[in-house]
């Protein structure tokens, strides 16, 4: 069995990110063949073209540890009906300088949770028209809108309720399958 690398995106800055805490359990309900690395973007300055001649380290890495990655998996909150603005500076510093689009047929992978009830549904969509953009294959079903308490997820990521785990555990399983089907068509290079 081939084993791919994914490389995660938080998009929440919190050290109390229910996010966070959602990556985590995704991480245990993986299927075999799938290895997570965080690509950390706190310490990204704020995008500007100014930057295009000469990428500052930090963007470096971001850019580099996508190209380390053969699939991509976010997972956001929802702020103010949308994502928040470092995820959306870091997809603007990994698809910059035009024509070095680090996310171009990417397979990617949008989830997210909220203690609302719509569970980051729009910023979802929001996050789907931006990937559109920057070319990656995202997978489009099953949608994944996740309504997060206590009482279903420890801190720890060990999903507490049996149809949550089954659920999840199924979308990692059709996250592999995309990867696998998007890399036999498209070889990441």
């Amino acid at each position: 069995m081939t084993t791919y690398q994914v490389g995660y995106f938080v998009g929440s800055l919190s050290s109390t990110s229910i996010n966070r805490t959602l990556s985590k359990a995704l991480i245990r309900l993986a299927p075999e063949g799938l290895e997570f690395t965080e690509i950390p973007i706190r310490d990204l300055p704020l995008y500007s073209p100014d930057y295009d001649d000469a990428y500052p380290p930090e963007a470096i890495a971001l850019k580099e540890a996508i190209g380390r990655s053969d699939a991509v998996l976010f997972v956001t909150p929802e702020y103010n009906r949308s994502i928040p603005g470092a995820l959306k500076n870091a997809i603007d510093w990994a698809s910059r300088p035009w024509g070095q689009n680090s996310f171009d047929h990417i397979p990617a992978a949008v989830i997210g949770a909220s203690i609302g009830m719509i569970g980051t549904a729009v910023a979802q969509q929001s996050l789907r028209a931006v990937l559109s953009f920057v070319n990656a294959r995202q997978m489009t079903a099953p949608e994944a809108y996740i309504h997060f308490t206590p009482e279903v997820f420890a801190d720890d990521g060990e999903v507490l309720v049996e149809s949550t785990a089954q659920f999840l555990g199924n979308y990692m399983e059709e996250f592999r399958t995309h990867v696998e089907r998007v890399l036999t068509v498209i070889p990441r290079s």
